[in-house]
């Protein structure tokens, strides 16, 4: 997901630590028979498809490993995210953990040296012949910690994608229908904030702004464009039509009222809480709601539909099972992530509002679950997964939100705003010698 938090600040901090402390070696497993313990973090909610289905693939593990212990803590999305490569390079690293996938994330992990490379085990085990080309970019990381080719150091086993949310109640009662062309999408928009109502609940504080910026972007873009911005296969442009566009509109629905101005501060929790309660009757977010809308969600009935008009939309296989280079039980780590690539928890994924990669269709029952995995069968199908904005550089996350949030409270005009998220883009570019 979703999704990346690295401030620029702890990652550069983290490199340092790195440097005397990469390369650890395998310790050794307990004696046979002796009682052992699994490691495990991730920060799905308890009520998503994920956290549905690691809990049932925790409960299958133990089960299968007499004498064998999972320990499970929860972990913040924020908290792993900007701590992870200072914990990793300490005494206290989980066994197996779910991290973001990415240049900026487990790609610098990767170079530094801190997960354990999973290349001979993908093969072994069969986890490259689960995913398809495009779902398998994310896993693989070249010395230089840049995603698509290189060894493995993570295995995804679902697929997440960004979309529009949308209460079907607010739409009928304010005779707005579900748009299919880019222009309907914002005559939807400007009927709703004529009505008096702010369309889409947003959170400038984290990411979900920043996908509503990207989402912009990518209707003026090209594969070779996303290529060039996410993989490094090409100069970028900041001043160039695409994100000048999605600056320029991103300010401009501030302005229009189909953004509040004091959005700027809200998080992606608060954001959610918002539209379940029914205050917005839009919101622009990822799959891994889904599960939660699903469960949770009975105030009102709702749908979901792809950006309208964009050939594109951000996307990619979700976050990653690593196994830290310092896990006292790699064995075991490799096993569980077996577990949760079965048909059995692959298809409970499936029928909990999450993307599956590994399910029997035929196993997937629920109407709500089959639209969700269509639509991303119909991105993957079309090549139409351009990853995520905050993905290319260490610290870019935290650059992002600082832009969009500039052009949310209306305190620099886009051209600043563009200037100053270019600059830590090339900055990186020019450290990997690009």
């Amino acid at each position: 997901m979703i999704k990346l938090r690295c401030a620029a600040a702890l990652a550069a901090g983290a490199l340092a630590l790195a440097a005397c402390g990469s390369g650890a070696q395998e310790q050794p497993s307990a004696s046979p028979g002796q009682p052992r313990t699994l490691k495990l973090w991730h920060y799905e909610s308890a009520d998503g498809a994920m956290g549905k289905a690691w809990d049932a693939a925790i409960k299958k593990f133990e089960s299968t490993h007499p004498g064998v212990t999972v320990k499970f803590e929860a972990k913040g999305f924020e908290q792993i995210q900007k701590t992870a490569s200072m914990v990793l390079n300490s005494d206290q690293a989980p066994d197996i953990m779910e991290y973001n996938k990415g240049n900026a994330t487990a790609g610098l992990l990767s170079k530094q040296g801190l997960l354990t490379d999973l290349s001979e085990e993908a093969g072994k085990r069969g986890w490259d012949k689960l995913l398809s080309a495009s779902l398998a970019t994310t896993a693989k990381y070249d010395d230089r910690g840049i995603m698509g080719s290189g060894k493995w150091y993570g295995v995804p086993n679902y697929g997440e994608y960004v979309m529009v949310y949308y209460n079907k109640e607010m739409f009928e009662k304010n005779g707005v229908t579900v748009p299919t062309t880019f222009e309907e999408f914002t005559a939807a928009l400007d009927k709703f904030a004529k009505a008096g109502i702010t369309p889409i609940s947003n959170a400038g504080a984290e990411y979900p702004a920043q996908q509503i910026f990207y989402q912009l972007a990518l209707s003026k873009a090209s594969r070779a464009w996303i290529d060039s911005y996410e993989l490094y296969k090409g100069k970028v442009d900041f001043h160039g039509p695409e994100f000048t566009y999605a600056a320029d509109t991103l300010a401009d629905w501030v302005k229009k009222g189909y953004i509040a101005k004091n959005s700027a501060g809200i998080k992606a929790e608060d954001m959610a809480v918002a539209f379940m309660a029914g205050k917005f009757p839009i919101m622009v977010s990822g799959s891994w709601w889904y599960g939660r809308l699903q469960t949770q969600l009975k105030k009102f009935d709702w749908g979901t539909f792809l950006w309208p008009g964009n050939q594109f939309a951000p996307g990619s296989s979700g976050n990653i099972w690593v196994v830290p280079e310092k896990s006292a039980n790699k064995d075991l780590a490799y096993d569980f992530i077996d577990i949760t690539m079965s048909k059995e928890i692959q298809n409970l994924l499936g029928n909990s509002g999450g993307v599956p990669v590994a399910a029997d269709p035929a196993a997937i029952t629920d109407a709500k679950s089959k639209e969700l995995i269509d639509n991303f069968n119909k991105l993957t199908s079309q090549d139409a997964l351009a990853f995520y904005p905050d993905w290319p550089a260490p610290g870019y996350y935290d650059v992002l939100v600082a832009g969009v949030q500039s052009l949310i409270n209306g305190s620099k005009p886009p051209a600043k705003v563009l200037d100053e998220i270019a600059q830590p883009y090339n900055d990186n570019l020019a450290d990997l010698g690009n």
